[in-house]
C-alpha cells in the first residue's frame, strides 16, 4: 500500500504560491496554504497589507492572538505601538506593507492547573501563549515573503526582531549586534537594503518600557535616513 503524504509534510509553501496575479492573489491562495503543520491550529491566514508601491516594507514575526482572529496583521498591542513609533521616526505608517515571516499563529495553551480541594482538573482558559516559530516553518513560509517582496519591490526593508531576522538573514543573525545598522543582504534573490530593530512587543515586555521604545524610534530614524 502507497501512502501519500500530506503537503504540509513537505514544509513548503511554494505549490500553493500562484505565478501571476497581484496582492489579492497572493491573499487569496494564502487562506488555503498547507504548506506546513501550523494551519491545523490557527484560525486563518494572515497575509501581509499596506501599500504595494510602499518604499518600506515591515517583517514581523508572526501573527499574534488578536491578528489570527481578525487576519490582519500588526491589529494588537505591539502593532498599534510600532505605528506609533514608526510616525515618531518620520514614516508614515500608511506607507508601509506590513507582513510576517510566517503566516499563521503558533500557540501553546496553558496546563491545567488542579483545585486545590479535591484535584479535580480545571479546564485550560482560552488564553493562547506565544510560541516562536521553527526554523522548519519560517522556511515553510519563505516562498509567501519572497512573492510579498517581488510584488512590493520596496527600497528598505525593515526587520522586527530576532525570529525575523533569522528568518530573512540567516541563523547567524543577532538583533542585538546588527539593530540599528543599514545593512546591504540578498534576500531571495534580491538586493535589498535592510535595516533590523527589535519586535515592539519586547517594548510592551520590558521593566523599562519608555528606554526600550526609545531604543525603537532611534532605529526606525536610520530607515528614515536611509529612505533620504
Amino acid at each position: 500500500m502507497v501512502t501519500t503524504k500530506a503537503p504540509e509534510d513537505a514544509y513548503t509553501a511554494e505549490p500553493f504560491v500562484p505565478e501571476r496575479g497581484g496582492l489579492t492573489a497572493l491573499r487569496k491562495a494564502a487562506a488555503e496554504c498547507r504548506g506546513c503543520p501550523l494551519h491545523r491550529d490557527a484560525t486563518q491566514t494572515v497575509f501581509g497589507t499596506g501599500d504595494t508601491d510602499a518604499r518600506v516594507l515591515i517583517v514581523g514575526e508572526q501573527p499574534g492572538d488578536q491578528e489570527d482572529r481578525q487576519g490582519k496583521p500588526f491589529v494588537g498591542p505591539a502593532g498599534r505601538l510600532l505605528d506609533r513609533a514608526l510616525a515618531e521616526a518620520g514614516i508614515d505608517p500608511a506607507q508601509t506593507y506590513v507582513t510576517n515571516a510566517v503566516k499563521h499563529f503558533k500557540f501553546t495553551l496553558p496546563h491545567s492547573r488542579l483545585r486545590s480541594s479535591g484535584g479535580t482538573p480545571i479546564a485550560p482558559g482560552k488564553r493562547r501563549i506565544h510560541k516562536a516559530p521553527s526554523l522548519r516553518e519560517m522556511t515553510a513560509c519563505g516562498p509567501w515573503l519572497a512573492a510579498e517582496l517581488a510584488l512590493v519591490d520596496p527600497e528598505l526593508i525593515v526587520v522586527l526582531g530576532a525570529t525575523a531576522g533569522k528568518a530573512l538573514l540567516g541563523s547567524s543573525f543577532r538583533v542585538t549586534q546588527q539593530r540599528g545598522t543599514l545593512l546591504e543582504e540578498e534576500i531571495h534573490g534580491r538586493q535589498a537594503r535592510v535595516v533590523a530593530t527589535i519586535h515592539p512587543s519586547a517594548a510592551l515586555r520590558a521593566d523599562d518600557r519608555e528606554a526600550v521604545y526609545q531604543g525603537l524610534v532611534s532605529d526606525l530614524k536610520v530607515a528614515a535616513r536611509a529612505l533620504g
